[in-house]
């Protein structure tokens, strides 16, 4: 007897359409991050918390486990196509982001699909990457109210995009994308 996957074709194809879309998502803000840094570095955490919706829209819509990572790594290849120059970058990020939201649903064994638990899961990678953030730029450069605003926005940029990707896929569930997989 042939074994069975865990994850349908069916779960696989909106995996990779919403890794599709949100990829695209994830260029653009690519795109925009230099003269954000540049021009309002202020604001660059706002920008970068776009990177958390490949898993929010999908563990959202299916409540599956491993839909976060697979949607994340189809989104990092879709963003890579229009920067190649960045596909560290972009699968990185996949992994890390992508990582982090699995290991908070697997914590509750992918019992708990409640909004907190995704928010919680969205400080978390905030936090994370506001460390990183921390000593990877030159944070020091602004007075101490800018850098209290600046890292703060990295959190705060995750948490806003996770409201965003929530109500995404609370519709698309509504709009039925989200059909029970047939024995």
């Amino acid at each position: 007897m042939a074994r069975t996957s865990r994850l349908s074709t069916s779960v696989l194809l909106t995996c990779a359409a919403i890794g599709v879309a949100t990829g695209v998502l994830q260029a653009a803000a690519g795109a925009i991050s230099a003269p954000v840094s540049a021009a309002l570095p202020i604001l660059y955490g706002l920008v970068l918390g776009v990177h958390v919706l490949p898993g929010v829209i999908a563990q959202e819509l299916l409540r599956r486990p491993g839909v976060a990572i697979i949607t994340h790594l189809v989104a990092a290849l879709v963003a890579s196509a229009v920067v190649p120059l960045w596909i560290g970058r972009y699968i990185g990020t996949a992994l890390l982001i992508g990582g982090l939201q699995e290991l908070i649903a697997a914590i509750s064994r992918y019992r708990r699909w409640e909004p907190w638990r995704f928010y919680l899961s969205a400080v978390i990678v905030g936090g994370v990457i506001a460390v990183a953030i921390w000593f990877a730029a030159d944070v020091e450069r602004f007075p101490l109210w800018g850098q209290i605003i600046y890292v703060a926005l990295f959190v705060v940029g995750p948490v806003l995009w996770t409201a965003v990707g929530l109500a995404i896929g609370a519709g698309l569930r509504r709009a039925g994308v989200a059909r029970r997989d047939r024995a």
